[in-house]
C-alpha cells in the first residue's frame, strides 16, 4: 500500500468511526446535534523507499532517533489527507495534499538534543515543522499547513463543496 493510499484509508476510517459513535449515542437516547465531521491524518515517507516505508509517530526515544537519522540529509514526502462527512447519512469525502521536504544533514548531537526536547513525539516523521525542527528544513514544496497536519486550502475546498459555512465563507 502506498503512503498516499494508507493516509487516505486511515483518514476515512477515522471519519467512519466518528460517525458510527455519533449514531450509537443517538440510538442510546443521547440527544446530539449534528455537526459535520472533519478528520485528518499525516504520513511521512521517503520517495525512493523500496518497501514504501511509512515513518509514523515514534514509539520511543530510540525510534525517534532512528527516524531522524533516516530523514537526515534526505528529501521526503509528507502526505496529509482530510475528510469531511457533511451529513449523518453521507459518506466521507477525502482530499490528499502531498508536500516535498528536504532536510539538512543532522549531527548526532542535533538529533539527540531534538529528541530530548520531547518535540519529536506524537508527530509523523518524528518532527514538527512549526517548532524547533524548522531549522532542519532546507526546502519545502507544497503546503506548510499540510505538513503541520491540516491542509487549509484542501480543507476549505471540501467545506465549500459540502456547503458548510466557516470563516470568511459565512454570510
Amino acid at each position: 500500500e502506498s503512503a498516499a493510499d494508507y493516509t487516505q484509508r486511515v483518514t476515512i476510517a477515522k471519519s467512519s468511526a466518528a460517525l458510527k459513535r455519533w449514531h450509537q449515542r443517538c440510538k442510546a437516547g443521547i440527544e446530539l446535534a449534528w455537526a459535520p465531521i472533519l478528520c485528518a491524518d499525516t504520513t511521512v515517507s521517503l520517495p525512493d523507499s523500496p518497501n514504501h516505508e511509512i515513518l509514523g509517530k515514534p514509539r520511543d526515544e530510540e525510534d525517534a532517533v532512528r527516524i531522524l537519522q533516516i530523514l537526515s540529509g534526505q528529501t521526503h514526502w509528507v502526505y496529509t489527507a482530510v475528510a469531511i462527512t457533511p451529513e449523518p447519512t453521507s459518506t466521507p469525502v477525502c482530499a490528499l495534499q502531498k508536500s516535498r521536504i528536504r532536510f539538512a544533514t543532522l549531527s548526532p548531537e542535533q538529533i539527540k538534543s531534538y529528541v530530548s526536547s520531547g518535540e519529536a513525539f506524537g508527530k509523523a516523521g518524528a518532527y514538527g515543522i512549526q517548532g524547533m525542527a524548522a531549522s532542519f528544513i532546507e526546502e519545502i514544496s507544497g503546503s506548510y499547513s499540510g505538513i503541520m497536519g491540516l491542509p487549509l486550502f484542501e480543507t476549505a475546498q471540501l467545506l465549500q463543496a459540502a456547503h458548510v459555512r466557516f470563516g470568511l465563507n459565512r454570510p
